[in-house]
């Protein structure tokens, strides 16, 4: 439970090279991501923080904490991007008092682009890591590189797409212990080559209001797991810096650990707050 704090006070405290939370007070809502990137451009840090807790008691126990960061830097020549997503979950039986950690997961990712010139091109370097304690791996990560641009812009919407070839790198968790010398057998290393396809959509509902539709597929180029990951959200602001966000996450595994399913879901309801 520490790192999830430890991560919650490093997004906050990134407010000390952000801009004022309060400068954009009655604009942000009212500005598309494009527009937001323009006014901060220069900018050493800016984006937003997303928190959602909920608390069960009652036949049912439990507490499920949800943290989120997405951070920006923008600069003449590079659009840097840093993402945090983690989830808690503890469950407790009210009859024994006994209490298990159900859910355990951080994910955490950058991406770099650099502009080439020509109007939203770019070529970008990605990488990301994820430490699942429910998937069967220790660690799983993902690093790729390649070209980006805008296919379609509108008044309303935008759609960009990112496309490039990639490594695969996947530590599964150890399988057994020595009971003579108390050593860990460790887990089955796996590394690969990927095809990684990445796309970015956003439409202007209202002013206060906007839809982002995010999917991103890792395709396997050497017969490990090939990886789909789909994030539906729709963001309205409610009071200034403050919005509240309904998404639907649906992640797919082609070769799940330990007999797990192949695909999990996730539906929330979070407060974000922008220090744009």
């Amino acid at each position: 439970m520490r790192k999830y704090l430890l991560l919650f006070s490093i997004i906050m405290s990134t407010h000390c090279w952000a801009v004022d939370p309060f400068e954009d007070f009655t604009e942000y809502g009212e500005l598309s991501e494009e527009e937001i990137h323009i006014l901060h451009k220069g900018d050493m840090l800016y984006g937003d923080t997303e928190f959602g807790f909920i608390l069960n008691k009652g036949n049912t126990n439990s507490s499920t904490y949800k943290l989120r960061g997405n951070l920006y830097q923008d600069f003449d020549k590079w659009r840097n991007q840093f993402k945090i997503d983690s989830l808690y979950k503890r469950d407790s039986d009210s009859d024994t008092g006994e209490s298990d950690v159900s859910a355990d997961r951080i994910f955490i990712s950058a991406q770099g682009n650099y502009k080439i010139g020509l109007k939203n091109m770019s070529f970008f370097i990605y990488g990301d890591y994820e430490d699942d304690e429910f998937s069967g791996l220790d660690y799983k990560s993902t690093l790729a590189t390649g070209y980006g641009t805008r296919v379609f812009q509108g008044i309303k919407n935008k759609v960009d797409i990112d496309i490039g070839p990639g490594l695969y790198r996947s530590v599964a968790e150890p399988e057994s212990e020595d009971s003579e010398d108390s050593e860990i057998v460790s887990g089955v290393t796996e590394a690969g080559y990927l095809l990684r396809i990445a796309m970015q959509w956003e439409r202007l509902i209202s002013k206060r209001t906007r839809f982002n539709q995010d999917l991103s597929l890792e395709q396997s180029l050497s017969g490990l797991n090939s990886r789909f990951k789909s994030e539906t959200a729709l963001i309205s602001q409610v009071m200034g810096a403050v919005s509240l966000k309904f998404s639907y996450m649906y992640r797919y595994n082609s070769k799940p650990e330990d007999d797990n399913l192949k695909y999990d879901t996730e539906l929330s309801a979070t407060l974000v707050y922008s220090f744009n």
